[in-house]
């Protein structure tokens, strides 16, 4: 039953990275916690592993199809991605040392508090320019400095840091639907770092007596079952990409953050 829960949740995580751009983060890591909760504490540092390598996965493939014209709005931010991948090295490291109820309630914590940013600071839920008004600002790219502590906090909490890329390109100038796009070849600047620092890790002690076969801290298992659900999912989206209401979008894209933190919140310790 646990690979057809983690298989059906997978076609939720399709849905979000193509929707929403999370790569999966939001979605796979309290799904990979209860999945793994016979590891106890060590399940939210095996979680937050297994997110990154399913993020890697599914923000590539969402990427190769990606039409070019929307990809080229990347341009003018080359420095951002090394500075992605640099802090999500240190990120991903200091895992290894965070007390394990620090790092679930940091990943709470943030989506709480991001949640809030969005719906109270103007330049996320309204854009678009209203009828008769003046054009839209050409959009701007992100800055570069930004790159280190959005790859840090991400690779740390798991969450790919498209819940910090995407409201930035928003308020640059981007509607949702290129936000959410952006946000892939993003999240595998802060995810590949996290992954190959994971996967040269040493699995918990815990691990042995559960019997998960981690490799590293990545369950092969978990994040098998969540690409196979994800990425035919990504591929049919990509293709047929459903037309949504840029203000609906982003109130869904709210929305689905609370969800999250909210099943954080309830899932077993």
């Amino acid at each position: 039953m646990d690979v057809v829960m983690l298989m059906t949740i997978g076609l939720l995580t399709g849905a979000t990275t193509v929707l929403f751009g999370f790569g999966g983060g939001f979605v796979a890591v309290p799904v990979v916690v209860w999945a793994d909760a016979a590891l106890g504490q060590a399940a939210l540092p095996v979680a937050t592993a297994t997110s990154a390598l399913v993020m890697v996965v599914s923000a590539a493939f969402a990427t190769a199809v990606t039409p070019r014209p929307v990809l080229l709005a990347l341009r003018g931010t080359g420095a951002l991605l090394p500075l992605l991948a640099a802090g999500a090295c240190a990120g991903a490291y200091a895992t290894r040392f965070a007390p394990p109820d620090l790092a679930r309630w940091a990943f709470v914590a943030y989506i709480a508090l991001t949640a809030l940013d969005l719906l109270l600071r103007p330049g996320f839920l309204r854009t678009a320019t209203r009828p008769g008004a003046e054009p839209a600002r050409v959009p701007r790219p992100l800055p570069a400095t930004a790159g280190a502590p959005i790859g840090a906090v991400a690779a740390f909490l798991g969450v790919g840091g498209s819940v910090m890329t995407v409201p930035a390109m928003r308020r640059a100038g981007h509607p949702m639907r290129v936000a959410t796009a952006l946000a892939n070849p993003l999240t595998l600047a802060v995810a590949l770092p996290a992954v190959a620092v994971s996967l040269a890790g040493s699995p918990p002690p815990a691990a042995t007596t559960a019997g998960t076969g981690l490799v590293g801290l990545v369950d092969p298992y978990a994040a098998g079952a969540l690409l196979l659900g994800a990425l035919p999912v990504i591929a049919v989206l990509r293709r047929r990409p459903p037309r949504i209401p840029d203000r609906v979008h982003a109130c869904a894209y709210l929305a689905l953050l609370a969800v999250v933190a909210l099943a954080m919140t309830l899932t077993p310790a």
